[in-house]
């Protein structure tokens, strides 16, 4: 079993993140399998749409959100076995240059470690803020996941997609990994899980203890993509998981601990991110 961490990135932590490399590497020489990162661009005061897309209200942890970017950067510099991950960068948001450059960058420093995860988020207000139309996010996630297939893999590269456009260019610095970084995707809703299958390197789901811990849900969502992973001519064990492991406030580490040996002993998931 593999047991991973998030970075030091929300809430009173994002105020000492000057420590990120001190954590990075004592959690490295611990044992860890992994260390993660997530997104959040902004907290909006008044938001249309809910933590999670649900309700109207974004819980004050996520008011303060140091970069995920520059975290990985920090992380992999510091590190040299642990696996870095991001469940999940709202990756619709950035330029595909950009994004592709970035991760390259944290891939070569590290030597080929990233997990990049990524998903279309639930916030109108950060595609707002970035000047796009939150109801186009899945299809230019679609687009995006194209993007970088070509940055990754041609030079000089080119893509022109409905939403992203990308000129013809040099593009000679390729990542670390080959022939490309793995895709990891979060999914919940079915058109989300037939992205995992048809696209997806790895899936990212969530669960929180004890509140949220629904394995019989996890079971069914990966039966769902197991069965549109064949219908598409793909297999199944080709795709990884990675479970993400929210806590809710006060729970004892032995209840923490407890959940994820049940998910292991249940599902077969073995990669886990607290």
């Amino acid at each position: 079993m593999q047991i991973g961490f998030a970075l030091p990135q929300f809430h009173r932590q994002a105020f000492d993140i000057a420590r990120t490399a001190e954590f990075a590497t004592a959690v490295e020489e611990a044992g860890a399998a992994s260390l993660w990162v997530g997104d959040r661009n902004l907290a909006a005061v008044n938001p249309l749409v809910g933590y999670g897309g649900q309700g109207t209200t974004i819980p004050e942890e996520l008011n303060p959100a140091a970069d995920p970017f520059v975290l990985l950067g920090v992380a992999a510099a510091a590190t040299r076995r642990v696996l870095l991950g991001s469940h999940v960068l709202i990756a619709p948001l950035y330029p595909p240059v950009q994004l592709a450059r970035s991760l390259t960058t944290i891939d070569l420093i590290s030597g080929g470690r990233l997990l990049p995860g990524f998903g279309i988020g639930w916030s109108p207000e950060e595609y707002q803020a970035a000047g796009l139309d939150f109801s186009r996010r899945g299809a230019r996630m679609d687009e995006l996941l194209d993007a970088l297939e070509v940055l990754w893999t041609r030079d000089p590269a080119q893509y022109e997609g409905n939403q992203l456009s990308v000129p013809l260019h040099h593009s000679p610095l390729k990542p670390a990994r080959r022939p490309r970084p793995p895709f990891y995707l979060g999914a919940l809703s079915e058109r989300a899980l037939g992205r995992v299958a048809r696209r997806g390197d790895g899936w990212l789901p969530l669960c929180v203890v004890p509140s949220y811990a629904d394995i019989e849900g996890l079971l069914a969502q990966r039966s769902l993509i197991d069965r549109m992973a064949r219908e598409a001519g793909r297999d199944p064990e080709a795709i990884d998981t990675v479970l993400r492991v929210n806590i809710d406030a006060g729970t004892a580490t032995a209840q923490v601990a407890d959940t994820i040996k049940r998910v292991h002993e249940r599902t077969g998931i073995d990669h886990f991110m607290v």
